[in-house]
């Protein structure tokens, strides 16, 4: 790890100390490690989904559910550096070059890039785990519907008047069924 100034300059009234701006990274570089674990989960979760595995997708879930409590932790710890080097809760990893003024210490500024960069990895996993598990939840869906001759799914929105004037009708109509569902 490159040593950093003694002092940093920073816009407010005093001068940090290194250990500050050296926690700043450190708690960084543990929010950028809390991502990657969540990428690896969400990577894992894929898997499970393609292989059938409903347990494995559960253990994805509550270690999902683990990974975000500690990386709630990790984001307090950052707030309270902030609030140690005189920002508020919202000094963002955007603003951290304009708080120091464009001359970020170059340890800082790779904490910076490593949890940016996660960030959006993470976001990438999670789009495509969305998609496939919607995908999932779709053939099962139809899969259900096929084995017990259920009624497709109706239609989102308001439904198409009849031909012939009469108002339309929200009752599933009857035929192709195995079951009687009346009863």
């Amino acid at each position: 790890m490159p040593a950093l100034a003694a002092t940093a300059q920073v816009r407010a009234p005093i001068m940090h100390t290194t250990a500050t701006i050296t926690a700043l990274g450190d708690a960084l570089r543990s929010e950028a490690r809390l991502l990657a674990d969540l990428v690896a989960i969400m990577r894992r979760q894929r898997d499970a989904v393609a292989r059938d595995d409903l347990d494995a997708v559960d253990d994805s879930v509550f270690a999902t559910h683990r990974v975000l409590v500690t990386l709630g932790e990790a984001r307090r710890r950052r707030r309270s550096l902030n609030h140690m080097l005189g920002e508020g809760d919202d000094l963002s990893l955007s603003a951290i070059e304009d708080f120091f003024v464009g001359d970020v210490p170059p340890d800082l500024a790779a904490a910076v890039a490593q949890v940016t960069d996660g960030a959006r990895l993470l976001q990438r996993e999670v789009e495509i785990n969305r998609r496939v598990l919607r995908h999932a939840i779709d053939s099962a869906d139809q899969f259900v519907r096929s084995l017990y001759g259920g009624a497709p799914p109706a239609p989102v929105g308001y439904p198409a008047a009849a031909a012939n004037g009469s108002p339309p009708t929200y009752a599933p109509r009857s035929g192709g069924s195995i079951l009687d569902r009346r009863v």
